[in-house]
C-alpha cells in the first residue's frame, strides 16, 4: 500500500493523531479532521469539521479531495463522553454522545464508500473501545456508542465486500493519553492492575493495529473487532 490518501476524524490528540503520523510516517498522505484551531502536525493536512453536521462532512471530505485526492482509508475516530450515572443522565447526554460517536461514523463511512466504490478499494477502520464489550458504570451512553460500531461495521463489511473495501473496528483498552493523564496515581493504577499486561497501551500500539488493518496485508480481513487492550478483554 503506497502513497494512499487518509483520513482521520479526530485527528488532533491521542490515538487520531498517532494513526495520522503513522500513516504519514509511511509515506501516505494523512488528513485529520478537528473542531478546533489546526494542531499542526507537519505533514499532515487539517480540516475542520464537526461530525454530527452532514454538510460540515460533505465540506471536509470535499477539501481533502481536493488537496490530497479521494478518501481510500478511513479512520473513524472522532468521539465525545459525557459521563454519568442513568438515574442523573439527560436525554441529551445520552443521544449526543451517540450522535457524535456512532452517527457521526455513520456519516463519514456513508461519504467514503462514493469514491471506495468507484475505486473499487477502500479500507474502513472505526476506532471503539473495551467498555462497547464490557460496560462501564456511568458510561451507558459511551458504552451503547462504541457497541453498536461493531453491528454497523458488520453490516457494511457485508455490504462492501464485493468491491474490495474492508471494514473493521478497532477496541482499546485503557492506553496513556491525555484523559488518562487527567487519573491520580492510585486510579491508574487500580486499572492497571486489571490489565493482563500489567500497563497502559500507547497510542501508537493502536496506531500500528490501525495502519495493519488498512494495509494490502490485511485485503481478507473484514467485520473483526481488534481489542487492543493487553489482555483486558480476553474471551469476551
Amino acid at each position: 500500500m503506497s502513497g494512499r490518501v487518509v483520513l482521520v476524524t479526530g485527528g488532533n490528540r491521542g490515538i487520531g493523531r498517532a494513526c495520522a503520523e503513522a500513516f504519514r510516517d509511511a509515506g501516505h498522505r494523512a488528513a485529520i479532521t478537528c473542531r478546533g484551531d489546526d494542531p499542526g502536525i507537519p505533514g499532515v493536512l487539517a480540516v475542520r469539521c464537526d461530525v454530527t453536521d452532514t454538510a460540515a462532512v460533505d465540506a471536509a471530505f470535499a477539501t481533502v479531495e481536493a488537496e490530497l485526492g479521494p478518501v481510500e482509508v478511513l479512520v473513524s475516530n472522532a468521539g465525545i463522553t459525557r459521563d454519568g450515572l442513568v438515574v442523573r443522565m439527560s436525554d441529551d447526554d445520552f443521544t449526543a454522545v451517540l450522535d457524535a460517536n456512532l452517527t457521526g461514523g455513520f456519516r463519514v463511512a456513508r461519504r467514503a464508500v462514493k469514491t471506495m466504490m468507484k475505486a473499487r478499494w477502500g479500507r474502513i477502520v472505526f476506532i471503539s473501545s473495551v467498555v462497547g464489550q464490557v460496560g462501564q458504570a456511568g458510561q451507558a451512553n459511551y458504552a451503547a456508542s462504541k457497541a453498536g460500531l461493531a453491528g454497523m461495521a458488520r453490516s457494511l463489511a457485508r455490504e462492501f465486500a464485493s468491491r474490495s473495501i474492508t471494514v473493521n473496528v478497532v477496541a482499546p483498552g485503557p492506553i496513556a493519553t491525555d484523559m488518562t493523564d487527567a487519573l491520580n496515581d492510585a486510579q491508574r493504577a487500580a486499572i492497571g492492575e486489571n490489565v493482563p499486561a500489567g500497563r497502559f497501551g500507547t497510542a501508537e500500539e493502536v496506531a500500528a493495529a490501525v495502519t495493519f488493518l488498512a494495509s494490502d496485508a490485511a485485503a481478507f480481513i473484514t467485520g473483526i473487532v481488534l481489542p487492543v487492550d493487553g489482555g483486558l478483554t480476553m474471551g469476551a
